[in-house]
């Protein structure tokens, strides 16, 4: 598919299937797999909520792209021969570096170790390029070190490169992958991977948790970002040539060279099609739906090399991925004839009915050849060599495991590189950020960018006149960039963090300025000349999954500031070019109707001026770089229009999949409708209580010392049994309530959902319960936090000591890690209250919000 064959700019109707998929079906002596329309329709049939074991017939029968190469396999055998249980055990193992030292590596032989997204050499997101690479020639080191008798195994070392190497301060950003579905250019993918490659490369890594191959089909869900479109199709085209820019092209003088790493295809399977859009939740639909919509990007990756499969979190018709033998075994490593490894998700394991975080050996005998364990490592490496030795794990899977993974590490030529710093790439610092790097970079931003409104051709705009730049997207490059950057959710960031980069604003400026025109920096929208035109720069603030799930497709419905910004500036008189930046498609009707352009802009990364390159006319006062980006997913037309994809029954979209104005079009857009179709002040966030109320259906219990309850949704005294409750103000009036225990002695106020509540993955992750809440009064050391989970079930943390530390009549954001509840024997899965607190008589405390997140003022630690 040519880089300039796009969509038209109206609704246009799918394309056929890519040659590439087309000629992949007929090797495979399969059928073609069908366009987004036909998938649509599959899916509402009949069958799709059918078993959850696959028919491996249903699939394309398949071949590995690399020959058997007899040597190599005789080297393997050999190795295995003389490699005893505890360091085959060792290979199936990955630790985060957060949670292991090289000395753990050296003792438990382990075969692998992450960084994940907020793992850093010495916990420091600064690290440089030489602390990289120091910590992976320790790793390397401890791999390596043959005392006691130990075989030399080199470790694997990776990391979720997504868009770019993104851990890295100085390294290129890419747009996030729905912007690079916008572009419709796989062979701009392939130089991005490229490029990627050589980043990490730099630092000693040698293997990226990328390409992502989800075809999201809800955008509630909180990775609908990493996924390049609804459209299989597109996802498909991009699988080869990401896979072949990583990892070279096989057959290649280049395959697997030092320029390049390992890549993996991921998330094996169905983890964009889950129910609700829930990260890690469940994809009710046929095998055939499996199969063309969310497996469309698998036979290609496969075709084109890929050495690693990462499995889904989520699950297919209520059965977990990490445990589906049937498509682990039986369809990608039978018969799709992978012979690479499948590596696992974080801690997913601990999902499987019947496990835990660090016992699980279901998920290696349905196929999963290394586990994911960041900081669980050490009790799933000792509970898998006791279940290997007790035959629970037989001895064949556990060869065929660590075959699988000395297969890959061979082709890497690990066991002949050496020390991570004296391979090629290592350390040449200047490479990271490259110009030719965020040359390309830039250029993908430039063909991102989707134009949905230009009244009045309002578009382009003369670079000599006068421009304000406003909106808190402006001059924020942590913004710009989204999740995955530098942070795990991309938050908690700052200017100097990102040398080398450029934001909007910047790039805006820079090219005003050579043209002689005039430009004004106001967050606010405030100026001191009346501009010729606002450039206003807003939208979602960054996050990662299972944190950026939402309950509607409504853009931030609680706020209306950024509507606010616009309409007055329009008051004002002045012409509004929006530029919105988002990770998915969300109902903007509103400021869609108070702007006079609009541009989705996704999540360019760190080259904002690319976006300057096609708002601003060029020196012969004609646009320098048109709009080519079409749109990757459909976009809405309500709130709660979602699930939303082209092909399905009664497809209504405001913008069809495919739309995307040219400065050829008129762009004129009549008035949308402003009716979201729900209830905006309805809670759509990660908050059970704020601003004065709870979420709507929950209610506040009490319980006092002789059992006796009390029940209610709003501050009223006088009904209360054991805590009272009244209104205070902590921000505005009557925003928090105030909790006085009345005794007689220990009583209890907790917060009780109106259906339980499922916070397993959010435990999983590094989630906190988070407090905000002011100690008016001594606090007992039996005081506690807990959560209960159904009769009989519940977990808490002693509080006390650590509460009455705070300073007095100040408020605080408190948080405890969710996996502190979970360690206490609650079910995160199903909780029926959450929180709860359980205190003296006399003490007093007031609450201004209850909810879970990340960060916190002050971090409670686990008691007992």
């Amino acid at each position: 598919m040519s880089k300039h064959h796009h969509a038209g700019a109206s609704r246009a109707p799918l394309r056929p299937l890519s040659l590439l998929v087309v000629a992949l079906a007929m090797v495979a002596g399969g059928s073609a797999m069908p366009g987004a329309s036909e998938a649509a329709e599959a899916s509402s049939s009949p069958d799709a909520k059918a078993s959850a074991v696959a028919d491996p017939g249903q699939w394309p029968a398949m071949k590995s792209p690399l020959a058997v190469d007899p040597a190599l396999e005789r080297r393997i055998k050999a190795l295995l021969a003389k490699m005893s249980v505890e360091e085959k055990v060792g290979q199936l193992v990955q630790g985060d570096i957060a949670s292991l030292t090289p000395d753990d590596v050296r003792k438990y032989r382990l075969g692998s170790a992450l960084a994940g997204g907020n793992s850093d050499p010495g916990n420091d997101y600064h690290a440089t390029a030489a602390q990289w690479v120091a910590l992976a020639d320790e790793l390397y080191r401890a791999s390596m070190d043959t005392r006691g008798g130990h075989n030399a195994i080199p470790l694997l070392f990776g990391i979720d490169a997504v868009h770019g190497h993104n851990n890295l301060v100085g390294a290129t950003l890419f747009p996030h992958n729905i912007g690079l579905g916008a572009t419709r250019d796989p062979e701009l993918m392939r130089e991005i991977a490229v490029a990627t490659a050589v980043e990490l490369r730099v630092t000693g890594l040698d293997w990226t948790f990328a390409p992502t191959l989800a075809v999201p089909q809800d955008d509630r869900w909180g990775r609908t970002y990493e996924g390049y479109s609804e459209n299989p199709e597109v996802v498909a085209s991009y699988a080869g040539p990401l896979i072949e820019g990583l990892q070279g092209k096989v057959g290649g003088k280049d395959f697997l060279s030092p320029r390049h790493v390992i890549a993996t295809a991921k998330h094996f399977l169905g983890d964009g099609g889950t129910h609700d859009g829930r990260d890690t939740g469940d994809t009710q639909v046929s095998e055939t739906v499996l199969r063309d919509t969310h497996g469309a990007g698998y036979a290609p990756a496969l075709q084109a090399g890929a050495q690693a499969v990462m499995a889904s979190f989520s699950s297919w018709n209520g059965a977990k991925m990490h445990g589906n033998q049937s498509l682990l075994t039986g369809v990608l490593k039978q018969r799709m004839g992978f012979d690479g490894f499948v590596v696992g998700d974080w801690n997913a394991q601990g999902q499987l009915p019947g496990c835990t975080t660090t016992d699980c050996p279901d998920a290696i005998n349905a196929g999963m050849d290394m586990i994911m364990a960041p900081d669980t490592w050490r009790g799933y490496y000792e509970s898998t060599l006791k279940h290997v030795k007790a035959g629970r794990i037989p001895m064949a899977r556990l060869d065929d495991a660590v075959t699988r993974i000395l297969r890959v590490k061979m082709r890497a030529g690990l066991f002949e590189a050496g020390l991570p710093s004296k391979r090629a790439l290592s350390g040449q610092a200047a490479l990271l950020g490259d110009p030719k790097h965020r040359a390309v970079a830039r250029r993908a931003v430039r063909e991102s960018l989707v134009l949905l409104k230009n009244q009045g051709q309002l578009l382009p705009l003369d670079p000599k006149g006068r421009i304000l730049v406003a909106g808190d997207g402006a001059d924020d490059i942590g913004k710009q960039s989204g999740g995955w950057t530098l942070t795990w959710q991309g938050t908690g960031l700052k200017a100097s963090d990102f040398p080398g980069a450029q934001s909007i604003w910047a790039g805006i400026q820079e090219q005003v300025k050579a043209a002689g025109g005039g430009t004004e920096l106001s967050v606010e929208g405030r100026y001191s000349q009346k501009p010729d035109v606002a450039i206003v720069v807003f939208g979602e603030d960054p996050y990662a999954e299972f944190q950026g799930d939402i309950k509607t497709v409504a853009y931030k419905p609680a706020s209306t500031q950024d509507l606010a910004l616009l309409k007055r500036l329009k008051s004002e008189g002045i012409k509004v070019v929006a530029v919105f930046l988002s990770g998915r498609p969300l109902w903007v009707n509103r400021e869609i109707n108070a702007s006079d352009a609009f541009v989705a802009a996704w999540l360019p990364g760190s080259e904002g001026g690319g976006i300057a390159d096609v708002l601003l006319r060029g020196a012969n006062g004609k646009a320098a770089h048109d709009f080519r980006g079409k749109l990757p997913y459909s976009w809405p037309r309500d709130a709660v229009q979602t699930p939303l994809n082209v092909g399905q029954a009664n497809y209504s979209p405001q913008f069809a999949y495919g739309y995307g104005l040219t400065y050829a079009d008129k762009g004129d857009l009549a008035s949308l409708s402003e009716e979201p179709g729900v209830d905006l002040g309805a809670n759509q966030s990660d908050r059970f209580f704020e601003r004065g109320a709870l979420i709507k259906g929950w209610r506040l219990r009490t319980t006092a010392q002789d059992a006796a309850t009390s029940e209610l949704t709003r501050p009223i005294e006088s009904r209360n049994v054991g805590v009272s409750v009244s209104a205070v103000d902590h921000k505005a009036q009557e925003d928090a309530w105030r909790f006085k225990w009345t005794g007689p002695g220990l009583s209890k106020v907790a917060l009780v959902p109106a259906q339980p509540l499922d916070l397993g993955r959010e435990t999983n992750g590094d989630a906190l319960l988070l407090l905000t809440l002011r100690r008016e009064s001594d606090v007992a050391p039996d005081a506690r936090f807990f959560v209960e989970c159904g009769e009989g079930c519940s977990g808490s943390v002693a509080v006390g000591a650590q509460l009455a530390a705070l300073p007095l009549d100040t408020w605080t954001r408190v948080g405890v890690p969710l996996k502190c509840f979970q360690a206490a024997n609650a079910s995160m899965g199903r909780l029926t209250v959450v929180p709860g607190i359980e205190a003296q008589a006399g003490t007093q405390l007031s609450i201004s919000e209850v909810g879970y997140g990340t960060t916190a003022d002050r971090l409670l630690e686990c008691g007992p």
